[in-house]
């Protein structure tokens, strides 16, 4: 039975989605928020039965919270859909909220093997997470690439930014909340081919990041 919508924000991932979204748990209906994608990515997600819906804004953020107001279940997880993560890992995510356990359950991601995660931006999310852990006492050790909670919570949580930021400020007012969090090692794969990174696929794109999660927590 489905009881969680799975949002996938995505900008040419087209070549992932066609192997991923039939690996996704029944326990989900995707929603794939296509973020200006030249790849036929919208095309490709509809065809294997996914919600697309469309935000012409570029950024994360606004890739996500487009999905999140398309979602229509109590509960509402999310995931990069460029084939780096394995959906089953979701469910014990799912099953922390629903069980009342926790609040918000994340993943930390664990590369499968030597290369999956560029120096510069593992370098970058650590500094970001350890400034969390130490400044507002967050429990979680990732910004959160896998995550799962009640819809209207994250709603009512309001997070504003709209570019790569988005994860930071919602751990961040999640932490300040006094969400309960719950965290799960998560296995990180290499990305599907004829997909590339936004954020750690070069150094420009992790110092980009890096800046917008600054501009967050400044």
């Amino acid at each position: 039975m489905t009881t969680c919508d799975l949002v996938l924000p995505c900008r040419d991932e087209g070549p992932a989605l066609r192997a991923l979204l039939p690996r996704i748990p029944a326990d989900f209906a995707v929603v794939v928020s296509d973020n200006g994608s030249r790849d036929g990515t919208a095309e490709i997600a509809r065809g294997l039965g996914a919600l697309v819906v469309s935000e012409s804004r570029p950024g994360y953020g606004a890739a996500v919270h487009t999905g999140l107001l398309a979602a229509t279940h109590e509960y509402v997880a999310f995931m990069d859909g460029d084939g780096s993560f394995d959906p089953a890992e979701l469910l014990p995510l799912l099953e922390d909220v629903r069980s009342g356990r926790a609040d918000l359950a994340v993943g930390r991601r664990r590369p499968v093997r030597s290369g999956v995660w560029p120096w510069h931006a593992r370098v970058g999310n650590a500094l970001i997470v350890a400034w969390l852990r130490r400044r507002i006492k967050m429990d979680a050790h990732d910004i959160a690439p896998m995550r799962v909670c009640r819809r209207q919570a994250l709603l009512d949580l309001d997070v504003q930014d709209r570019r790569f930021g988005y994860p930071v400020e919602m751990l961040q007012k999640a932490t300040l909340a006094g969400w309960r969090v719950s965290e799960r090692d998560v296995g990180y794969h290499p990305r599907a081919e004829g997909t590339k990174s936004k954020v750690s696929g070069s150094v420009k794109g992790t110092v980009r990041t890096a800046r917008d999660f600054w501009r967050v927590l400044a």
